[in-house]
């Protein structure tokens, strides 16, 4: 059975956002709009074929040997309620992918996937055209047999709202609420999930052990969970790039800093934020590449951080102290005793994280006595796009070995 195509996206979004404003403001209409489905598109066996063979290659620079793909996907756009908890749960509404493997009913399993740092509003797992990463786990996953799921993350995809970067609590709410419309859906199409797994790279690695804690606090079951290249220490990963700065650092770890002095400012409500900490020059392009102006090309972001960022935050006392200092201190997803199997892959020559942060979750867990968590190396080559290449292989063959049958 195939949910009915509904309003096109634009459409879709401003009349559910009407419904969704219309109980507030005592209309009749009611405050939780029920989600919405679209069918938005099909890949063949073919298609997935050349995203494993040729996309993925010309993406990340290397090629991994991925297992052939088995079944067709269909691919579904969920616009669903949820709630901004830094914001006293403000009502807000979120987009997310369901791709399902074509032909398979009764039970599958499922895996949630949280995506990467993106520049583009719709570089994210319900526009999948535009995400190679999203590619990747639709061609491997969901065309191995699998449900896959992505929520865009507040302020990306079809959400009104401004980008939530590294905001965690909103981050892993939008991965929550979209499980129950994704059930619903999968309902509908004669199937129940059975084994549930979580996956992230990148920013993704670190939401998905934010979303880990949050499950685990709710008892909600989980198989196993893999993480690619995860910074899941704010403080460790801001404090390394600015007092200890690496030959092979990215340029784009000036944009890291850009979109979470922005996203904390915004959700946090921490007026005065980011421009306390960037440059008065650099301060009108970094509120432009947040704000995702059109008119801001890749060739305009900023490349060096000791322009970007005011001379005081390079003291490093002073930046522990600081404001901004404080809430990325404050982003520690590992810290608690995890109880789900995780396997952390990391790269040695990762343009954005050190060995050291890459393992950090796994020491912090065995210095309390805890095996549960394991780093795992991809590879002496292993950049930060090759990593998740690497590791999203064997995410699958594990997952493959931590199912119930």
């Amino acid at each position: 059975m195939h949910p009915a195509r509904l309003l096109p996206p634009a459409r879709l979004v401003g009349a559910l956002l009407a419904l969704a404003f219309a109980g507030a403001h005592g209309a009749t209409a009611p405050a939780t709009p029920a989600p919405a489905v679209e069918l938005i598109g099909r890949y063949d066996l073919p298609r997935l074929q050349r995203i494993l063979r040729e996309e993925i290659p010309a993406a990340v620079g290397a090629r991994v040997d991925y297992p052939e793909p088995r079944h067709a996907v269909r691919l579904f756009r969920v616009t669903y309620p949820s709630v901004i908890p830094e914001k006293a749960n403000r009502p807000t509404l979120a987009s997310g992918l369901v791709a399902i493997p074509e032909g398979r009913v009764g039970r599958l399993p499922l895996v949630s996937y949280q995506h990467g740092t993106v520049f583009g509003q719709r570089e994210v797992p319900s526009f999948p055209e535009e995400s190679f990463e999203t590619r990747l786990m639709i061609a491997l996953f969901a065309a191995g047999g699998y449900v896959v799921t992505g929520a865009d993350y507040f302020g990306l995809g079809l959400s009104q709202e401004k980008d939530s970067y590294i905001v965690l609590g909103s981050q892993s709410q939008a991965c929550l609420d979209l499980r129950g419309p994704a059930r619903a859906l999968l309902a509908r199409e004669s199937i129940t999930p059975s084994d549930e797994f979580l996956a992230g790279w990148s920013q993704g690695g670190v939401v998905t052990m934010a979303l880990l804690e949050r499950m685990e606090q709710q008892g909600l079951p989980l198989r196993a969970v893999g993480t690619a290249a995860a910074q899941c220490d704010g403080y460790v990963m801001t404090s390394g790039f600015l007092n200890f700065p690496r030959p092979i650092e990215a340029w784009w770890v000036t944009t890291m800093f850009i979109l979470t002095a922005f996203s904390f400012e915004e959700y946090y409500d921490v007026p005065g934020l980011a421009q306390g900490l960037f440059t008065p020059e650099q301060y009108p392009l970094a509120r432009a590449i947040y704000l995702k102006d059109p008119a801001v090309k890749l060739e305009d972001f900023p490349r060096d951080l000791r322009k970007l960022i005011r001379p005081e935050f390079f003291d490093p006392a002073r930046y522990r102290s600081s404001a901004y200092g404080r809430l990325a201190a404050a982003m520690q997803p590992y810290r608690w005793v995890i109880r789900t199997p995780v396997r952390m892959y990391y790269g040695e020559i990762d343009e954005c994280l050190t060995v050291g942060l890459a393992r950090l979750p796994m020491e912090y867990q065995r210095a309390i006595g805890n095996d549960r968590v394991t780093a795992i190396s991809a590879g002496p080559d292993a950049n930060h796009r090759i990593t998740y290449a690497r590791a999203a292989k064997e995410w699958l063959a594990w997952f493959e070995e931590k199912r119930s049958r």
